[in-house]
């Protein structure tokens, strides 16, 4: 099931730009999960490897959490659920934002293969916008 969701992930017209490009969707996911990190859309380093946190975000969030890399990527325990599977590319500022309908039809699929998260870790404004009802004008201090 999990297989079958990761193409249609990657036919959906919207993403064809990605599989065209022989990207494949970046997330993490197990019937085993315990803690899921809902998080933005991979960066472009992310994006090279197709290995979620798998940068100087991912030092900073597995320092922050007490864990290490073995037990981030292979105890099955950790999912990473971003708000776009694929980096959204530059803008302006930094990164694009994720794009809106992901989180919208994926999400609930996705989730729905992992019984047992116990903690969800809404890692920045557009996953904490999507999940809380928050006004977007809210600061972080303020969420938290």
């Amino acid at each position: 099931m999990v297989v079958d969701l990761k193409q249609e992930i990657m036919a959906d017209s919207r993403n064809a730009s990605f599989t065209a490009r022989g990207l494949e969707p970046i997330y993490m996911i197990a019937p085993t999960v315990k803690i899921l990190i809902i998080g933005q859309a991979p960066g472009a380093v992310v994006e090279q490897t197709g290995i979620s946190f798998n940068d100087k975000s991912g030092d900073r969030l597995r320092e922050w959490m007490g864990i290490d890399r073995t037990t981030f990527y292979d105890s099955g325990l950790i999912g990473v659920l971003p708000m776009d599977f694929y980096f959204p590319g530059k803008g302006k500022s930094g990164d694009l934002p994720p794009r809106k309908f992901v989180a919208g039809e994926w999400h609930q699929r996705l989730l729905d293969t992992m019984p047992d998260v116990e903690l969800i870790l809404l890692v920045g404004k557009y996953a904490q916008q999507h999940y809380l009802p928050i006004k977007a004008s809210e600061s972080l201090t303020s969420v938290v």
